[in-house]
């Protein structure tokens, strides 16, 4: 095991080295018994890529950000680039330092302490809960629908409309989701090189047949490309921008996934970090080269093929799949958005698995989570609680209310910019003795992570100020009320109500006896 030169706060050095399983470091760190070395640098790379999902962001979100931005789209794609980047560099310093599983959690419970930190796993743990029902959702809807052009028969399409026959296919997939996880990382690795590969190639095909309709003059509404649609300042109104801001941030969420695993990953000092940079790029190149060539096929308008159509603009890719890509290679791209849902709905339970493994380690949950499997070396308790609280999660929002399932895909900005925001500040107050010791360590461990953490707080009290307001997001309210917004802040209230209780349940943790504030900084020796 690589060791590691620890320097306290105090500037006092000592060797130490990762945990053991089962081991306890000096500064609380515990192992927990995963099994290490099943993921390599491309793997953990395409775990970060498949979590994030990019036909599925791409099909659901290309409309509703060029109506809120008009042909600076694929600019926003870059300044909500720009903030998840920053906090990227957060994520792979802090990695370095302490490769833990519990990733944002650990963290910022050794930057703040137990509270902060306690809040900051609740936010990430319901956050991708409220995506992995979202993906269930997405996945079984495209099923049926492929299944309805596979086979020219509409009734089959048609049954993604019939609440039972949804509900039980969702929750089949979610079972057959949560079995591969469970079963480890390098059950999850195999069948992610096969998703991700195929949805990167049919962007690729994609991309040549727009730039090539728009050349040829086929839609009326096709555009030359112009440099001014890399401009983020020639967005109409600040209202718009933020807007279509945080519909991009959203587009980006789940490269963390790479830091997660880092405890199953070679090398697990450096290859996440270096995973997770990989996967943004990988990202943002797709996501720029998508919106710039569907822009030029046919345009950002809200008539005909335009991308902000509103009757359009929720699933962009079925709308153009026929029209830029005919009828016989169209259905690729259905097949590319269920592939993109499946695939990041089996990654999706790593965060939260290993994240609630984690607190469950340190004493923030109930023991019982801390169960890894004998044989996959899997959070297996962790996993299964997952994948229950997610098919609950969808059914009982099913069945409640279309709108209060929508509003609670809404306020999943909320916890996005709630848990990175304080991860990236946990960084800067982590390291705040080593920031003098180099203009690298000053950039990398001090000023990104503060502009990106100031930058996603100010898209978190934006979003907070319009979900008030009951016209965002279904229009539905409570009291006058916004509905995303007493969904958005209810679960945050929600977060503090159980800490409160396990604060009774597990004093030791909240008074810091676990898991060490006062931690030391490691520098990974050469």
């Amino acid at each position: 095991m690589t060791q590691l030169d620890v320097r306290t706060s105090a500037g006092e050095a000592v060797r130490d080295a990762a945990p053991a399983d089962g081991g306890v470091r000096g500064d609380g760190v515990r192992g927990k018994g995963l099994g290490g070395n099943s993921v390599g640098l491309m793997g953990s790379a395409v775990i970060g890529v498949s979590t994030v999902a990019p036909v599925y962001c791409l099909t659901s979100t290309l409309g509703s950000t060029a109506g809120e931005v008009g042909l600076q789209m694929p600019a926003v794609f870059l300044a909500g680039f720009l903030p998840m980047l920053l906090v990227a560099f957060a994520y792979r310093e802090l990695n370095k330092a302490v490769p833990d599983c519990g990733t944002s959690f650990t963290w910022t419970v050794k930057a703040f302490g137990p509270r902060v930190g306690w809040m900051c796993g609740w936010g990430l743990v319901i956050a991708t809960i409220i995506v992995l029902s979202n993906l269930a959702g997405v996945a079984t809807s495209y099923f049926w629908l492929l299944a309805g052009e596979i086979t020219g028969n509409s009734s089959i399409a048609a049954l993604d409309g019939n609440k039972p026959v949804h509900i039980i296919t969702c929750l089949t997939l979610i079972a057959v989701a949560t079995a591969i996880s469970y079963r480890g990382m390098t059950a999850t690795k195999g069948v992610q090189y096969a998703l991700v590969g195929l949805q990167l190639v049919v962007l690729a095909v994609f991309v040549v047949m727009a730039v090539r309709k728009a050349g040829s003059g086929e839609f009326a509404t096709s555009l030359d490309f112009s440099w001014s649609w890399l401009n983020p300042f020639a967005v109409q109104s600040f209202a718009a921008f933020t807007a279509g801001l945080s519909l991009s941030i959203f587009m980006f969420w789940g490269w963390d996934t790479c830091l997660t695993a880092n405890e199953e990953t070679i090398g697990s000092e450096k290859t996440p970090g270096r995973a997770a940079l990989i996967a943004m790029v990988v990202l943002v190149g797709s996501y720029l080269a998508t919106g710039v060539a569907a822009q030029m096929a046919v345009g950002s308008g809200r008539s005909g093929l335009g991308l902000a159509n509103p009757n359009t603009s929720d699933n962009v890719f079925a709308a153009l799949a026929g029209p830029v890509m005919g009828p016989g290679l169209g259905v690729l791209l259905f097949v590319a958005v269920l592939a993109s849902a499946a695939a990041s709905l089996q990654t999706t339970f790593i965060p939260v698995a290993r994240t609630v493994l984690a607190m469950s380690t340190y004493e923030a949950l109930p023991a019982s989570y801390a169960r890894v499997h004998p044989r996959f070396r899997t959070p297996g308790r962790a996993t299964i609680t997952a994948g229950v609280a997610t098919g609950v999660f969808y059914t009982v929002m099913t069945l409640v209310s279309e709108h209060v399932l929508v509003d609670t895909i809404y306020a999943l900005g909320l916890m996005i910019c709630f848990y990175y925001a304080l991860t990236a500040f946990a960084c800067a107050w982590y390291f705040r003795a080593e920031l003098t010791r180099s203009p690298r360590d000053l950039a990398f461990k001090g000023l990104f992570p503060v502009v990106g953490g100031i930058l996603l707080s100010a898209v978190f009290v934006k979003t907070m100020c319009d979900m008030w307001n009951p016209a965002y997001g279904s229009g539905s309210s409570v009291l006058g009320v916004g509905s995303v917004f007493v969904i958005g802040v209810g679960l945050l209230v929600l977060g503090l109500v159980l800490m409160l209780v396990m604060r009774r349940l597990s004093p030791a943790f909240f008074r810091g006896e676990v898991l060490t504030k006062a931690t030391p900084a490691l520098i990974v020796a050469d």
